[in-house]
């Protein structure tokens, strides 16, 4: 199915009782510029009909078991490429194609973007290996390159900013329904390597989503965890297939809990009860066994159903905020004539700056003139509002021309 523009692709959102981050997610799939692109809603019964009139594959999934869910959307899937976005997400307009591309060379199985965190801005994951133990570690990567693993820890595809060959997940069984929450990606990476050993992931820089921290299975809000049980279990499921061990795991949560405790975020009664529930999952694990590598059953999908590609055409607006009101409509105006706009709200501040998609449909940034808005930026930097315009606009772009 390959045509110009690149290999087709489907899109797979999971969303499990979170709408409101769910609309969003869908909207800013609205915006994508792949001419060649399906979406799959993998969701709830009560979150099924988020935005109704958006010509998606919907499938319902009330189980509290990402990988089954995934595989629900992935057996819907008819493209030659399967993405995969989290619910909480916000994928950048040139998200997909850009993930899409790598695939036109027969080497690459899986492809991984840049995510940044809840501000929209500063990086949350770049790119990262993975362990048998499944144990994360940075590289350095500035510019798109494709990958092999090294000493057995292949490429990380983050999990809500990846994208596979379907027809090579589909040969390992797709996703492993025993990694209901945590390592699922990660377990799909080493069985990937482990089958084809000389295939390739790429990882494309320009691939960006915005990626939130909206509560979920094992956590509350601003990240703090609940529950590690999941976490131990799966990571014990992990390194007892792939060979590896879990003794860094129980340091690495203890630290996670002291900064948390530390920052304020957690009652320090609460330490020991939740590093009990990481050793639960744990010892869950141990009691199961090995879990044996998934088969896949599922029938050939339905045909490919077409999403809109996003118009050509992109406006940039900037102003003081005390305008917004007015620039609000103008950007609102934009939008009405299909075109991808960003705002730029400033203030005359040391702000710091945030990125978001607003409910009209328009990308908005808002922040100090001198305000730091990039990785690596100093909290203050002196520069006229002239200066602050045109540094903003270079990643408009960039990134959204």
């Amino acid at each position: 199915m390959h045509r110009q523009g690149g290999a087709s692709a489907t899109v797979i959102v999971v969303s499990r009782h979170r709408p409101r981050e769910l609309e969003r997610c869908l909207s800013a799939l609205t915006r994508q510029t792949h001419p060649h692109l399906e979406v799959v809603l993998v969701a709830d019964p009560a979150s099924l009909q988020t935005l109704p009139d958006l010509p998606l594959k919907r499938v319902s999934c009330d189980v509290p078991n990402i990988s089954v869910a995934r595989n629900l959307g992935l057996a819907l899937a008819a493209g030659e490429v399967v993405l995969f976005i989290d619910d909480d997400a916000l994928a950048e307009p040139g998200w997909a194609l850009a993930l899409t591309r790598p695939f036109a060379d027969p080497r690459v199985m899986a492809a991984t973007g840049f995510t940044r965190g809840p501000d929209g801005l500063a990086w949350q994951v770049r790119a990262e290996r993975i362990t048998p133990s499944g144990q994360s570690y940075e590289i350095e990567v500035s510019e798109a390159q494709f990958l092999g693993p090294e000493e057995g820890a292949p490429v990380s595809t983050v999990g809500t900013n990846c994208a596979f060959r379907r027809s090579t997940l589909l040969e390992i069984g797709g996703f492993d329904p025993a990694f209901a929450y945590h390592l699922d990606e990660s377990d799909v990476n080493l069985r990937l390597a482990e089958r084809f050993p000389v295939r390739l992931t790429a990882v494309i820089p320009e691939a960006e989503v915005i990626h939130g921290l909206a509560p979920g299975v094992s956590r509350a809000v601003v990240g703090v965890p609940h529950d590690l049980s999941a976490i131990g279990r799966s990571t014990a499921f992990f390194a007892a297939r792939h060979g590896g061990d879990v003794d860094w795991l129980r340091q690495a949560q203890r630290q996670r809990l002291l900064r948390h405790m530390v920052a304020g975020r957690l009652d320090p009664l609460q330490v020991g009860s939740l590093l009990a529930t990481l050793e639960s999952g744990i010892a869950e694990a141990a009691a199961a066994g090995v879990p044996p590598d998934p088969v896949w059953t599922h029938p050939a999908p339905p045909a490919f159903q077409p999403f809109p590609a996003s118009p050509p055409g992109a406006e940039f607006i900037w102003g003081w905020h005390w305008n917004a009101r007015k620039l609000r409509a103008r950007a609102a105006d934009a939008v009405a004539e299909g075109k991808l706009v960003t705002l730029l709200l400033l203030t005359p501040t040391f702000l710091p700056h945030r990125l978001t998609l607003r409910d009209g449909g328009w990308w908005e940034q808002y922040g100090g003139v001198w305000g730091a808005s990039r990785p690596g930026d100093s909290h203050m930097i002196l520069m006229t509002r002239s200066a602050r315009i045109a540094r903003e606009w270079g990643f408009f772009a960039a990134v959204r021309r």
